[in-house]
């Protein structure tokens, strides 16, 4: 399989050659390929451009020329970008329905959901994030294509994971847009049906260094990323709304509105039940009543992102919201463990920001009528500004706070519990999480709530510069299993 350079970069050339791969990665390169030098945080693609060319790079994809490599070098302005175009171009095909979704908190569950009613309505799909390439089909037809990892993958990834989507019979494709994946051009190659907002909160400050330019690279999903004509889905009761609304405008889409405020899909009434909650939702002049299955009002808020984008990819509205009813939640996210030998519930989730344990919180007390009980700790060499944060709201909405280890990496755990407990006061600190588990679910009777909150569908700690095995989800069960046989 070839492709001429020349195709790859939209341009005329004096010396042209036929490219028989795309990477990034001086590590893959082979005979034939085009090699993009991208500048990075850590390293700089350029240093290993004549390594590049050393196992067989044909031509060098970079900011700046590099004369004395003996192969072709396409100098442009913006690297990133011209490389997940070029490895779109080499790849070629995509599924003809694209989505993507972008927010602080949501965007796996969204996807998740986007691919299951696409399902439901007789459509083969897949959801690209955080929990890998996943593929399934309404008759039951399934395929992990990647593990879970990045929530965007590299862009010369997605261009492949895409055609080979397509290769297997996906129609209908659902994407996460993470702000390092938008900012870093990974998507650019797509090309998008519909994209969704959800949320803007603090997070990744360690990554953009401001909230403005952490908004600015998921606004420019709309303004960039999606085509002139498409739609925007947008959470209007979002506080940022109408900073996407704006953009998306400007660029030449169709907003629609979801929400308690939204006027595409409009949230009339939601009643949390023991098993999920009831919606009423207005949609094209109708009055649909819809059981979500879910748990917690951000759950309501993202079935509505996600139907907006079904909506926008030509499902009919009736059929969408009737599919809202067969949803299962996203592995990790506010996922229900079991429940313990006294009655008390116990769940998992993936809240690792102050927005995201705050929404959790809530979400959860409304089927709360005795204790709500969380365990949760901070990141290292991550955002420090939020460790106090997320200590005030654990103290302020929880009964009982439990200050553990998530993944310390090269920092002191004991040093992340401190910044932690600053802000959660009357909070307990127990350092080891799995001891820390076993402590929340001791305490669970009937009517309360316990919440592992952190890591979700993660299956590894960080404790220094070392990956050990840790699954929140294997562990509650065998802390419940434990507290029976007690």
């Amino acid at each position: 399989m070839g492709v001429k350079l020349s195709q790859l970069v939209a341009r005329d050339l004096a010396q042209d050659c036929e490219i028989t791969g795309v990477t990034a990665d001086s590590r893959k390169v082979k005979p034939g390929f085009l090699f993009a030098a991208l500048p990075g945080a850590k390293v700089n693609g350029r240093d290993f451009a004549g390594k590049a060319v050393s196992a067989g790079a044909a031509a060098i994809l970079a900011a700046e020329d590099m004369p004395g490599l003996g192969v072709p070098v396409i100098v442009t302005p913006d690297p990133r970008r011209a490389y997940a175009l070029a490895a779109a171009a080499f790849w070629g095909a995509q599924p003809p329905v694209v989505v993507a979704v972008t927010g602080t908190n949501g965007k796996t569950s969204v996807a998740a959901f986007c691919r299951q009613i696409f399902n439901a309505l007789g459509r083969r799909a897949a959801s690209m994030g955080t929990l890998g390439v996943l593929a399934t089909g309404p008759d039951g037809w399934r395929e992990q294509m990647t593990p879970p990892g990045l929530t965007t993958p590299d862009a010369a990834d997605v261009a492949e994971l895409s055609a080979k989507l397509a290769a297997a019979g996906v129609t209908h494709l659902a994407m996460e847009a993470s702000s390092h994946g938008i900012d870093q051009r990974r998507l650019d190659g797509l090309t998008l049906t519909a994209a969704g907002f959800l949320n803007l909160t603090q997070d990744h400050l360690d990554y953009h260094g401001t909230m403005g330019a952490y908004r600015a690279a998921k606004l420019r999903l709309f303004e960039t990323l999606t085509p002139t004509g498409a739609t925007a889905v947008l959470n209007a009761d979002s506080d940022a709304y109408e900073a996407f609304a704006g953009a998306a405008v400007t660029a030449g889409q169709t907003v629609m509105s979801v929400g308690e405020a939204g006027q595409g899909l409009t949230l009339l009434a939601r009643t949390p039940t023991p098993g999920g909650q009831d919606l009423k939702i207005a949609a094209g002049g109708q009055t649909y009543d819809v059981h979500l299955p879910l748990v917690g009002a951000y759950q309501a808020s993202n079935a509505l992102v996600a139907a907006g984008l079904c909506i926008a990819a030509g499902e009919e509205a009736g059929a969408v919201l009737k599919a809202l009813e067969t949803l299962e939640g996203a592995p990790g996210r506010l996922q229900r463990v079991g429940t313990s030998a006294k009655g008390g519930e116990a769940y998992v989730d993936y809240a690792h920001t102050p927005d995201g344990l705050e929404t959790v919180l809530k979400a959860l007390r409304p089927h709360v009528t005795g204790k709500l009980i969380v365990v949760f700790g901070c990141g290292g060499d991550r955002d420090r500004t939020k460790r106090p944060i997320m200590g005030r709201i654990a103290a302020d909405l929880a009964d009982v706070a439990i200050v553990t280890d998530d993944n310390p990496r090269t920092e002191l755990p004991a040093a992340i519990r401190a910044e932690v407990m600053t802000g959660a006061r009357g909070a307990k600190e127990i350092g080891d999480r799995r001891t820390a588990i076993r402590a929340g679910v001791a305490m669970l009777e009937a009517g309360d709530v316990l919440v592992v909150a952190g890591k979700g569908h993660e299956q590894y700690q960080i404790i220094g510069e070392v990956t050990h095995h840790f699954d929140d989800v294997a562990e509650t069960v065998e802390a419940l299993a434990e507290a029976g046989r007690g």
